[in-house]
């Protein structure tokens, strides 16, 4: 196996249904809900959109229509994605946006090299591993999740100008007009964005100020096609146009968040100017392997993806996986399996490299995918998975993070070839509550491990000054066996992100589906805690099958938000999830 790494690399949450009407309510984790946070709103059927020159594929149709118009102006696939990002802040404020943070891969067809850029936020760095713990006691999720102390520096802005300095084609200030424009004249409010705001479940947007004044006017939630205008938004955009990000991290607007991240009503935040000044996007190796005749490449620590994704792919390289069918029973029972091993190495291994000495090629080495993969039985199911001893000489806590599902990716090729694969999210719906400036800020910090020990070992992704927390986030870039590019893919999804990826990057390479055919699977998932299989789909009628072979299975509704773009025989295919409102548009 090949695979490109930097040789210093260092080393579920219950479901929970939020019954608040008013802003002292709290999110409840009693009684697990089999059912995803963000909730779904219906299934549109699609196929495969096909481009002869460029195609983007975004959550929102207004992000794709922007994109779609920076490249029929020639511009490259990050000037695209800069407009894509801007518009996604405007139209789909519940997933991600410039208070968040991004990894993104850059695929430069004319040097022939892949580029990832760590766009992560950052813990302030005024605490410890004791951020959310009192009395000696990790505190739970629902009291972290709201409010300034979860807030972490937002990288996205940084690492798109980082991407933009190398590979950009037209100027800076010309990506953000056409969000500006909208935000200034308005946008039409989606079903899925006022569905979310009816279920009313994070407490936060009910809080005075800015948030509960934007979401819910005079009381009641923005309405499906209701005109909505964001002026705030539209003045933020304008300065950052300008200015660049450095308006984002020095001056004012830092100034802003800071106060309101300080001053929050629940939860006050460590955050200081001083921590928006130091910020730096990195530029990090891509993590690359072989994969049957491919190369699958994605993103290294504190991405999970790049390791987690391959692996899952690797455990199942043994067996004839293009034989079996994608809702047989053995397939999904060696699926399920592998997908258990990946998380179980993931929880106790990954965490942001620059604060750990664990060379993560081990992970992914031919040595220790066969070792592990010899641990997959076509018979019976082992309920709980156990990290590999490739480490066995360290004592580690396992991890405590708890990721949700809101997150957004876009995948776009350009005219030249060049492409980009981003996954982007400011972390739980509508992320902290808190915004500013017509832009709401990330939650990201509850994605560390808040309890920074188990058993008296220490956990690898605890809080620690400065740090990246690890993220499910898995852009991927697959390379067919000539070296050209094959596919472009990501999904939102919280945990499930890594399982998402890579039952698409199978139903691409090993059962020859078009983009939209392995996007519309009917997914599975199982993250060392049980097998889950999609509500409503054929793949739910092995319930009892996979029971006798000993799995525990859930049916429950599981929203990826998957968006692709395949390179077949010359030709752009696009594909974007049913389960959200996402277009595939090309030229």
């Amino acid at each position: 196996m090949k695979y490109l790494i930097n040789k210093t690399l260092s080393s579920l949450v219950t479901y929970f249904l939020v019954a608040s009407a008013a802003a002292a309510q709290t999110i409840s984790l009693q009684g697990r809900e089999d059912r995803e946070p963000e909730a779904a709103t219906g299934y549109v059927n699609k196929t495969a959109i096909t481009a002869e020159h460029f195609m983007v594929s975004a959550a929102n149709p207004y992000a794709s229509w922007a994109g779609k118009k920076v490249l029929e102006k020639g511009g490259s696939a990050i000037d695209a994605a800069i407009a894509v990002q801007s518009m996604l802040t405007l139209v789909e404020p519940q997933s991600s946006g410039i208070g968040g943070g991004a990894f993104i891969l850059y695929w430069d067809n004319k040097n022939k090299r892949l580029h990832t850029f760590d766009g992560r936020e950052t813990a302030p760095a005024n605490v410890d591993q004791h951020l959310f713990t009192e009395n000696g006691q990790p505190i739970k999720w629902r009291d972290a999740v709201v409010g300034g102390k979860s807030v972490g520096v937002p990288g996205v802005l940084k690492a798109l100008e980082a991407v933009h300095r190398q590979f950009g084609h037209l100027k800076w200030d010309t990506l953000f007009t056409d969000t500006i424009q909208t935000a200034k004249h308005g946008f039409t409010v989606s079903a899925r964005l006022n569905r979310l705001l009816e279920l009313d479940l994070h407490p936060g947007l009910r809080l005075p100020g800015e948030s509960n004044d934007y979401f819910f006017p005079d009381g009641q939630a923005l309405q499906q096609g209701q005109t909505k205008k964001n002026p705030a938004l539209a003045t933020t955009l304008s300065q950052i146009a300008t200015h660049g990000a450095n308006y984002f991290y020095h001056g004012e607007l830092p100034t802003a968040i800071v106060k309101t991240v300080q001053n929050s009503a629940i939860n006050p935040g460590f955050l200081a100017v001083s921590d928006f000044n130091n910020y730096t996007s990195i530029e990090r190796p891509p993590i690359c392997g072989s994969y049957r005749d491919y190369q699958v490449c994605g993103m290294a620590p504190p991405s999970s993806g790049g390791i987690n994704v391959f692996q899952i792919l690797k455990l199942l390289e043994a067996f004839p996986v293009a034989d079996l069918a994608p809702d047989s029973i053995d397939f999904v029972h060696l699926y399920a399996q592998s997908s258990s091993i990946a998380y179980a190495d993931r929880a106790m291994y990954i965490a942001d490299s620059d604060f750990t000495q664990l060379p993560f090629e081990r992970l992914i080495s031919d040595q220790y995918m066969h070792d592990r993969s010899s641990a997959l039985s076509v018979n019976k199911a082992f309920q709980k998975a156990s990290p590999g001893a490739v480490f066995s000489e360290l004592q580690l806590g396992r991890d405590t993070a708890l990721e949700m599902p809101n997150t957004s990716h876009l995948s776009i090729v350009d005219s030249q070839g060049n492409a980009i694969s981003m996954t982007t999210s400011i972390e739980f719906m509508f992320g902290s509550g808190l915004m500013v400036n017509g832009f709401l800020l990330n939650n990201q910090l509850t994605d560390f491990s808040l309890n920074p020990t188990l058993n008296g070992f220490l956990a690898l992704n605890r809080v620690e000054p400065n740090k990246r927390p690890r993220s499910a986030m898995s852009p991927t870039i697959v390379f067919d066996p000539k070296g050209n590019l094959e596919l472009v893919i990501g999904s939102p999804g919280g945990s499930r992100i890594i399982s998402y990826v890579a039952q698409t990057i199978i139903g691409v390479l090993d059962w020859g589906l078009d983009i939209q055919q392995a996007i519309n699977l009917p997914k599975i998932t199982n993250r060392n805690d049980y097998t889950a299989l999609e509500k409503d789909t054929p793949i739910a009628e092995l319930e009892a099958q996979l029971s006798l072979k000993g799995h525990n299975v859930r049916i429950i509704d599981l929203n990826s938000g998957l968006h692709g773009i395949q390179i077949k025989h010359g030709k752009l295919n696009g594909g974007a999830d049913p389960r959200r409102e996402g277009l595939a548009i090309g030229g």
